[in-house]
Formats: structure tokens, sequence, C-alpha cells
């Protein structure tokens, strides 16, 4: 039996997602993520972000396409918005934009919260995480909620890119953390 294509809608049409289908209870995979810098070329020296440094706590990772595009400007802006009510709770947007963009973007929008991340280095954190749209080399939308014992305890794959995740399903899986 031939491997069955994961797919995503984009504009009405099928694009195939790279990587696994990540199930509830498997251990979240490792990342590491280049944090926002202002100058790009900096960015090589930089100390990437890594999931293990924030084990121990709860996570939720927020993924866009680009922060550059009206859903995905809302989408983070709510859950920065949403972070602030989860103390104990660390909060990433992951997309593929540099990381220069990421630093204008947090200061235009007042992302202090949050920490917007960039795969734009291999994109092994869309190929790990089953999100990394094939000749686009872009991330598709995607929910991830991970547990202080680093379990995914919450995963949504937003079958159209152009719909936002279900903000009130992650903040309820958010309150189960705090259990």
């Amino acid at each position: 039996m031939p491997d069955q294509k994961r797919t995503t809608i984009l504009k009405g049409k099928y694009v195939t997602l790279l990587g696994p289908e990540l199930k509830v209870g498997q251990k979240a995979p490792e990342f590491s993520l280049v944090p926002p810098h202002n100058r790009v070329e900096l960015s090589l020296t930089t100390k990437n972000v890594l999931l293990g440094q924030s084990s121990g706590r709860g996570r939720l990772i927020s993924v866009v396409p680009s922060l550059d595009t009206p859903v995905c400007d809302m989408q983070t802006k709510r859950f920065e918005i949403i972070a602030r009510d989860f103390p104990d709770v660390v909060f990433y947007t992951v997309s593929m934009d540099l990381p220069f963009a990421h630093a204008r973007y947090d200061t235009t929008n007042d992302i202090n919260t949050m920490l917007t991340l960039s795969d734009y280095r291999d994109g092994s954190f869309g190929l790990s995480y089953g999100v990394l749209i094939e000749k686009l080399r872009l991330l598709s939308r995607a929910v991830f909620i991970i547990d202080k014992n680093d379990d995914l305890s919450y995963i949504e794959y937003v079958p159209r890119i152009a719909n936002p995740p279900d903000f009130n399903k992650a903040v309820s899986y958010l309150k189960k953390l705090k259990k």
C-alpha cells in the first residue's frame, strides 16, 4: 500500500505537506529555531531557541505561513493576548519569515509575551512537525500544545490555510495544563 500524502488547502488547491502527522501523546520533536534579530547576518551568531530550554513548562506553538498576511497577523496577535492569561506557559509563533521580519513585526505590534521564531534556515521544524509545504517552503497553519513532560497534548492542523485555528479549543487545553 503506497504512502498517503498529507495535504492542506491553499487558495482552493491541495498542496502537499512534508513530514509526519504528529499525534497527541507523542513526545514533541526537539527544535532549534532562530529568534528575532534586527540584522539577518547577525542571526548567524545568535543562539537558537530550543524546545528543551522550556522543558518543565507548558508550551503553545502557533504556526503561521507568514506574519505579513492578515490571518497570520490576527492569529499571532490573538495568541499574544491569550498568553497574558497563562504566565506559566511559553508561547511561540513559528514561521519561515526571516529573523529581521520577526523583529520588525514584534516591535510594530507590541509582541512582548510570546516569542516569534524563524525556521528559515533549513525548515527542520516544519519537517519534524509535519507542516512544511512542499515546493513553497512555507509552513502550514497549525497549533501544538506541549505539556511540561514534553508530550503533545493538543494538535490542530488547520485544513485550509486561509482559516484561523480554533482559539477556544486551544484555550480549553491550556486550562487543562494548569491542573
